[in-house]
């Protein structure tokens, strides 16, 4: 009998692994399927952002009002941990313009594979195509194997199962059937996309086009950022960095207004004083173009949301309204919100009704931006809960 099972092998079951098997206990690892950490190679595709460089407070309050509860867990394993980490696999890490931390070669796969050396080096055994199932009536992990329905035991368990976003990736939610609802928030998308009812033109014409360097604000949010117009609506860093909130407002008021600033470098003197200009005969997009430079997706986002009046008036080209009608489906979310109460456990994430079973990684209830801040929280709850575990075995 191993110490320790650990049902997942994402970033999260994968650091409670390590931190486990260096406190001395034997690990096995089990995961539905045929590879490891199939969604951290995956978000790796576009350069694996690991974690960020900002003052350590202020990386804290990315997390809302889970703030209090990580704190503890981002101390013992947060930003400078990560990169110690990383170069510890041989893996040395550069911070970007943006303050995010990458691996230098941007990759994720040969991280991953000096990771998953290091775990061997340690005696973690990987079990493969070995999908939860739940508990049976003597407490054992009930497991589907590619042998049939098999059952094992441990001293304790770590559950990291992850969310309910990509699900073709390992992380389907369907771990939720095996809790009452009580100890559950419901999952809702997070880091998403947003649908908006574009007009058939502007959807044919601007459909997959980048909006770069604009000023987006809701509520008392503002900054300048890029998205991506899509056929359903947008989606890109700058929405998602606004995704809780437009979320949350949406399920409140049945929408949200998204405000978009088309001049976000000029102050609205420079713009009225451009606009003011005589237009001659030019038509309105013309004049646009010529005198302010708006012109393209810009002057189509203008002429969606603004009248004709309105689209020579520089107060509204620094506010323009894009009504945001729902979060498109979870499965495309990035990551998502919900999961596991923290009320339903100890504050060194055990569930306070399974004694020795541990619970780590996006199925507990929290969310945050990206920038690195998903994934920090995954090694952070992973590696809190690899220790905890080891230390309620003695």
């Amino acid at each position: 009998m191993e110490d320790i099972a650990i049902i997942g092998a994402g970033p999260a079951g994968l650091m409670a692994a390590q931190a486990a098997a260096q406190a001395g206990r034997s690990v096995a690892l089990y995961d539905a399927l045929p590879q490891p950490a199939r969604k951290f190679l995956r978000a790796g595709i576009g350069g694996l952002n690991l974690t960020h460089s900002e003052p350590f407070d202020a990386f804290l309050g990315r997390f809302g009002d889970r703030a209090d509860i990580l704190a503890p867990m981002l101390r013992q394993f947060g930003p400078d941990r990560v990169r110690q980490w990383a170069k510890d696999l041989g893996c040395e890490t550069f911070v970007g313009s943006s303050g995010r931390v990458f691996p230098k070669d941007f990759k994720a796969a040969p991280l991953l594979r000096s990771w998953l050396r290091h775990l061997a080096g340690l005696g973690v055994r990987f079990h493969p195509r070995h999908r939860w199932l739940g508990w049976d009536e003597q407490g054992a992990l009930r497991l589907a194997t590619p042998d049939g329905e098999k059952t094992t035991t441990a001293r304790a368990a770590i559950l990291a199962l992850g969310g309910a976003s990509w699900p073709k990736l390992g992380s389907d939610g369907a771990w939720t059937g095996m809790f009452s609802p009580a100890v559950l928030a419901p999952f809702r998308p997070a880091n998403c996309g947003f649908e908006v009812d574009w007009s058939e033109h502007f959807r044919h014409r601007f459909a997959g086009t980048p909006v770069k360097a604009v000023g987006v604000a809701f509520g008392e949010r503002r900054f300048k950022g890029e998205f991506v117009i899509t056929a359903h609506g947008v989606e890109g860093s700058a929405v998602y960095a606004l995704s809780a909130p437009l979320r949350d407002a949406i399920e409140a008021d049945g929408q949200a207004i998204l405000q978009l600033d088309l001049k976000p470098d000029w102050n609205t003197e420079k713009l009225a004083a451009a606009l003011a200009k005589p237009r001659g005969s030019r038509s309105v997009a013309s004049h646009l173009e010529r005198q302010a430079g708006i012109k393209g997706v810009l002057a189509g986002l203008a002429r969606e949301g603004l009248s004709a009046e309105d689209m020579l008036k520089a107060p509204a080209l620094k506010a323009v309204p894009l009504e945001l009608k729902r979060p498109r489906p979870m499965a495309e979310a990035i990551s998502t919100a919900g999961g596991l109460r923290f009320d339903a456990l100890t504050p060194d994430l055990m569930l306070r009704d399974r004694p020795g079973t541990f619970v780590a990684g996006e199925m507990l209830d929290w969310e945050a931006p990206t920038g690195g801040y998903l994934l920090t929280a995954c090694f952070a709850t992973g590696w809190a809960a690899g220790q905890a575990a080891a230390g309620w075995i003695s």
